[in-house]
């Protein structure tokens, strides 16, 4: 029988790898935080509550731009609606565990500990099954603790850059970085170059809900593309 020592290590080390992608993307969000117009301890507040790096990065966005607080919320609600997903496939494998145990475990979910996670769950190591929430707890909070370090560093860098280098050109750059290497077939392709064209020809919409609207209109696309492909 494994330890839960040893079990956390493995999900400390698992999620190493993995961090070179993670700092960058966490100093540009302290970076954009304060471009923004958020102080340091807003900026730090804000990376702490949240962790979601996706939807941190798009309300960044919509604060710059001075978008009201329903378009903000239901662009973060959207973007992270995946962590739904994400929460039901574990839900089976967290039923022994107690309230504190699950709304812990559910905060700092992400992508890449889910990845492995979920990953480690399909063996169907029944002893591991039992203490497998160790796994999970050792990678995300590994992956927490490096994502407020890298934003702090933004959120430092971000007072020594001058007022005109605007710094918002750095958000679309990081989600494509983040999109292209998870476009595994045409449906998600086309799921991308719709939600992208539609969110650019929605820009000037009301309430700036482009990115809703792009959002929705991906989401559709690629539903219906993934549908036909399979006969479904």
């Amino acid at each position: 029988m494994q330890r839960r020592r040893d079990i956390f290590t493995s999900g400390v080390l698992v999620v190493v790898p993995m961090l070179p992608g993670t700092v960058p993307f966490g100093m540009v969000a302290g970076l954009t935080a304060v471009d923004a117009g958020l102080s340091a301890a807003q900026a730090m507040t804000m990376s702490l509550i949240i962790f979601a790096g996706a939807a941190q990065l798009a309300t960044l966005q919509l604060i710059a731009e001075s978008a009201v607080s329903a378009v903000i919320l239901l662009t973060a609600l959207t973007i992270n609606l995946r962590l739904a997903m994400y929460s039901a496939s574990l839900a089976p494998h967290w039923q022994h565990l107690g309230r504190g145990w699950q709304a812990s475990l559910a905060f700092l979910l992400a992508d890449p500990n889910y990845a492995v996670t979920i990953q480690r769950y399909r063996m169907n190591d029944a002893d591991w099954r039992e203490r497998g929430h160790w796994y999970f707890l050792g990678s995300g909070i590994t992956l927490w603790l490096t994502w407020q370090a890298a934003t702090a560093v933004g959120v430092f860098m971000a007072a020594r850059v001058p007022g005109n280098w605007h710094l918002d050109f750095s958000i679309p750059l990081v989600f494509m970085a983040l999109l292209v290497p998870v476009l595994a077939n045409r449906a998600h392709a086309l799921a991308a170059l719709t939600g992208g064209t539609v969110a650019t020809l929605a820009a000037g919409m009301p309430f700036n809900l482009g990115i809703v609207t792009g959002t929705f209109a991906g989401i559709a696309v690629g539903r219906f593309a993934a549908r036909r492909r399979t006969g479904g």
